[in-house]
Order: structure tokens, then C-alpha cells, then sequence
């Protein structure tokens, strides 16, 4: 098939190139503009663009699709569907109905459940037993389109941020190529999505990293996980703001106030929390590198008794 790819992070690349594997002819791919990053303001490609040339194809970077001249350039390709996978424009409806079999959307979670921006880490931050791949035909809606195939992934407890990122996006590559070789049979058989059953998955915030020690320590835990590799959970050791890669739920027992340290010892550093306790296994304070417990203490020791708080 002739495919209009669109994509912009790291997410995106295993589905350009899984395409280009199965053999689907390429005419362009869609990325956002470069963006000056770091001190000396250099100027940094997106992941796909950085992928779709090492692949020797056609990019286009429009800061909008919404104009005529956009619209023209892409109509000009004549393709038989763009494959939409983290784009990060909104597509307006007349580049929807542009390709052939129009416009399609690779969503990692199992829609209705998560629409929007953060589907990865609010799966894990809410205890999800499953999450997985959608593959949708996309409509005027925030990821309300038709859905026409999913790719169920179990989750496990250990489940971070990062690993079901690159889970999905493998998934999302071997998906993509399934679907478009029966296209129009899935296009036929493509089924409305529950609204009743919807959830939205918000935008992931820094100010979300802070944690509140009054909470479940499960709920904690699971936060930890998502939010790692980014934004970390966060909390604060009276000036010292630390960054937590990882803990488990633990059975000890205590009256004492949420976020006082029960216990550090090179296992971990067990918190109390508003209900059950919280071990600490790896964690990292600014300049430094993630650590495990051990070594992280003999670097900065904690005793039983001192309080960890938000970061102000």
C-alpha cells in the first residue's frame, strides 16, 4: 500500500519500520518541526524524522495541517491511508477523508479505556490488569473513532513506565502491518466504541511527581512505576529532593505519621504511608545516579524516625 506515516516520538519509530519491512511504499512522513534544545540552543530532529531519513524517505515537519497548502501537499501524494501513531497535531476533518481508506490511529491502551495523551502511565497508576494496542480509524473525536482490531497486553507488578512503552510500541508496529493486510475486511467489521465505558488518560504533569504519603502504599507504588522513567516520583528529605525508581508494598506495621522512615537497612527504605508501609528500592537525589537502597545510603544515611514531605 501507499502510506502517509505521522508520528513524532521514540513511541512511533518500530511501526515506520515495521512498515517499510512488510514492504508498503512510503510516500512521506509527517513529524513535528525540529526544536532547539539544551544550552547551545542546537537544533534537534524528532525520533521519527531521525528514523524516516536513516530509512531514506520523504519528511515533511508542517507546524499545522489546518492550512490550504498543507492539505495540498498532502493530497498530492495520493496515498491509500495515513497511519497516525503519537503525531502530536490535530488532523482536521478535510485531511481525515484524504487517503483511501482515510486516516488510521495505532492508541496504546485498549479503547474506550484511556483516551488521550497519557494511556501508558495511567494504566500502571491505576492498577490495570491489562492494557494493549488499538488500531482505529480516526474521526473528528479525541480517539473516538471506529475501532477496528485490539491487542490485549497483560500487565504485570513490576510494570514501569518504560517497560509497557516499549511493549506497545512493538506491538504497535506487528499490529499495524496485520490490520492493513486485510484492510478492508477490518474497515468492514470495524466496531463504534462505548462511550459509557470511556476514561480519559491526561497529559502527564511534573507536578503530578509529588507523593503524598497519606495515600494507599499501593497506590504510591503503582505511581512510582508509572512515572518512571518520567516525571519519577518525588518526595523530599528535609532540603534534599529525592527521585524514587522504584519500591514495593511491605507488611510492617506502625502507628507513626505518613512519611516517617520505619526502617533503612540495605534492603530498603521502608515509609510509612496513610495506610500499610512502603520499601524503597531505588532512588536518586539531584546530580547523582539511581541507586539501590544500599548503596544510596552509605552516601546519604536515614534513620528510623525521620520524615520524608512533598517537595516544596
Amino acid at each position: 500500500m501507499k502510506i502517509i506515516f505521522a508520528g513524532t516520538p521514540d513511541f512511533s519509530v518500530p511501526a515506520l519500520q515495521a512498515l517499510v519491512k512488510a514492504g508498503h511504499d512510503i510516500a512521506a512522513v509527517y513529524t513535528q518541526p525540529d526544536r532547539e534544545s539544551g544550552r547551545g540552543r542546537r537544533v534537534t530532529y524528532t525520533p521519527v524524522k531521525k528514523a524516516a531519513l536513516d530509512l531514506g524517505l520523504r519528511v515533511e515537519q508542517p507546524a499545522s495541517l489546518r492550512d490550504e497548502a498543507a492539505s495540498h501537499t498532502l493530497s498530492s501524494f495520493n496515498a491509500d491511508v495515513m497511519i497516525v501513531v503519537a503525531y502530536g497535531l490535530i488532523l482536521p476533518d478535510n485531511i481525515l477523508s484524504i487517503p483511501a481508506h482515510g486516516c488510521i490511529n495505532i492508541h496504546a491502551s485498549l479503547l474506550p479505556r484511556w483516551r488521550g495523551a497519557a494511556p501508558i502511565q495511567r494504566a500502571i497508576e491505576h492498577g490495570d490488569s491489562e492494557s494493549g494496542i488499538t488500531i482505529m480509524q480516526m474521526d473528528a473525536g479525541l480517539d473516538t473513532g471506529d475501532i477496528l482490531a485490539s491487542f490485549p497486553q497483560t500487565l504485570d507488578q513490576q510494570e514501569t513506565g518504560q517497560s509497557l512503552h516499549d511493549r506497545l510500541s512493538a506491538l504497535g508496529g506487528q499490529s499495524i502491518v496485520e490490520v492493513l493486510a486485510d484492510i478492508e475486511a477490518y474497515q468492514q467489521h470495524a466496531r463504534p466504541q462505548d462511550d459509557s465505558k470511556s476514561t480519559y488518560a491526561d497529559k502527564l504533569n511534573s507536578n503530578e511527581s509529588d507523593i503524598d504519603w497519606t495515600n494507599l502504599n499501593i497506590d504510591i507504588e503503582r505511581k512510582i512505576r508509572a512515572f518512571n522513567p518520567w516525571p519519577l516520583a518525588k518526595t523530599r528529605l528535609n532540603d534534599t529532593l529525592l527521585s524514587l525508581h522504584s519500591a514495593q508494598t511491605d507488611p510492617m506495621i506502625s502507628d507513626s505519621a505518613p512519611g516517617t522512615i520505619l526502617a533503612a537497612d540495605p534492603p530498603g527504605i521502608i515509609v510509612q504511608c496513610g495506610t500499610g508501609a512502603l520499601r524503597i528500592t531505588r532512588l536518586q537525589r539531584p546530580g547523582g545516579k539511581p541507586l539501590p537502597s544500599k548503596d544510596f545510603l552509605n552516601g546519604m544515611p536515614m534513620t528510623a524516625g525521620m520524615r520524608l514531605g512533598n517537595p516544596a
